[in-house]
């Protein structure tokens, strides 16, 4: 039976630090003798990577191992095989296993480095098994990269010491755990090579960088670094936390051509009260002071933020501080989550809850204010002429498209463009903007 059971699909669900969770697991399947199928109908073993930051990629986790349980049922042979893997692996090990019949094996974000001896002792007969060590895992193996030949993620750290109230990851993913620059480095050159054009800098913190292994903060030294590598054109830095975006950081992005002025710092909230609450390291004039600071120095910079609307205790004189910081802050792109009450958190037994539908109107008052101002930020580029990176080209429309430094992977707007010239993925083309829609550019190449 063991040498039957070669095909093997991965779902990967959440964030790109479990992407990249899921490229080592391909690799490591791989170099183990299996092959990689995209079908889960057609595969013999199906992974299932999961998130469960919230309670909507919970929700989404469980809905896919139920799915494709359904598949191993409907199996004639009886040979298939489901094996759950990630956080929620992690935080609910053993409810998994005993509420799903189905699964195989339960994985944890420490243990995916024996993904092949937990399958194959699965195969060879073994029970249903449960792998979820308490240590946590540094792994910096080989990878199998499922983002565009162009670009890639790249890890910088793994866990976290922020502690925030409303957030699981400090208790799933453990301590914050530096990678050594000299691996960092070596990746990278190693993904120039194979022809990355764009390094995604990640962490749960990319701010904190260094501080563990060196005991300074080091990322402006690996960016310096980075940017040395020949082939790469374009760094970005994603989720730096405000407290820590020191001037030497932002003089860094200022001063080093290769670095995206591209800021992604998730703030959560601007009333004090609540931030103090959510346990963050932050007031509202801290971050005011921040925020003014970068466009004095990079007046193109172009900042993200998230935020959480409806946190215990919230009232309604925090969302008309939220609302008028939005307003004054203009950020140029921002993502809104409502709360999700999370267990094993210090916010999870705050009095005050708020019901769901009101943390929904909270949410939607907060994407109106920033709708317009999308909208401005957009048409402020028409008549500008924008460097991108080419991504595809649409042959319904007969544009190519593709992003600017402001537009990081599937999260901000797009380019659609025409162009005399023939241009292929990862090409860079100057483009004139034309018309601005619903986030998107539109405009046409020009050429020298």
């Amino acid at each position: 039976m063991k040498d039957e059971l070669k095909k093997v699909s991965i779902a990967s669900l959440g964030c790109s630090k479990n992407q990249i969770d899921s490229e080592q697991m391909t690799a490591l399947l791989k170099a183990g003798g299996f092959e990689i199928w995209e079908n889960e109908a057609d595969a013999d073993i199906m992974i299932v990577n999961t998130c469960t930051f919230i309670e909507d990629a919970q929700t989404e986790s469980i809905n896919c191992i139920l799915e494709l349980a359904q598949y191993k049922k409907a199996d004639k042979n009886k040979k298939k095989l489901l094996v759950v893997t990630g956080c929620l692996a992690q935080r609910y090990k053993e409810q998994i296993l005993r509420e799903i019949p189905e699964v195989d094996a339960v994985i944890g974000v420490n243990e995916f480095d024996r993904i092949v001896d937990i399958i194959n002792a699965r195969i060879g007969g073994g029970p249903a098994s449960v792998s979820c060590s308490e240590k946590p895992l540094m792994f910096e193996g080989e990878r199998e990269r499922s983002t565009p030949p162009y670009t890639a993620f790249i890890k910088i750290a793994e866990g976290c010491d922020n502690h925030c109230t409303y957030c699981v990851i400090p208790s799933i993913r453990g301590k914050y755990r530096s990678r050594a620059m000299e691996d960092i480095l070596k990746e990278a050159e190693e993904m120039a090579a194979e022809g990355v054009k764009e390094l995604i800098l990640i962490a749960q913190d990319t701010s904190r960088y260094g501080i563990d292994l060196y005991g300074e903060y080091r990322l402006p030294e690996l960016l310096k670094k980075l940017c040395a590598i020949d082939g790469i054109e374009w760094v970005r830095v994603h989720y730096c936390y405000p407290e820590l975006v020191t001037d030497e950081l932002i003089d860094t992005v200022a001063s080093e051509p290769k670095i995206c002025n591209y800021f992604d710092i998730p703030i959560q909230h601007s009333s004090d009260r609540v931030l103090k609450r959510m346990g963050r390291r932050t007031d509202r004039a801290q971050i005011t002071a921040m925020i003014k600071k970068i466009r004095e120095r990079i007046p193109d910079a172009a900042l993200r933020t998230t935020l959480i609307v409806g946190f215990p205790g919230e009232t309604e004189e925090d969302m008309e501080d939220l609302l008028k910081f939005i307003d004054e802050a203009r950020f140029d792109r921002l993502g809104v989550f409502t709360y999700s009450r999370e267990e094993d958190t210090p916010a999870y037994d705050m009095p005050d809850q708020i019901d769901e539908e009101e943390k929904r109107r909270r949410l939607e008052s907060v994407m109106v204010a920033q709708a317009d101002i999308d909208d401005e930020h957009n048409a402020a580029k028409v008549g500008t002429i924008q460097t991108v990176l080419v991504e595809g080209r649409d042959e319904i429309i007969k544009s190519y498209y593709g992003r600017t430094y402001a537009d990081s992977v599937d999260i901000d707007g797009m380019v659609f463009f025409k162009s005399k010239q023939k241009l292929k993925p990862g090409d860079f083309a100057k483009v004139k903007i034309n018309e601005a829609a619903d986030m998107n550019l539109f405009g046409t190449a020009v050429w020298e």
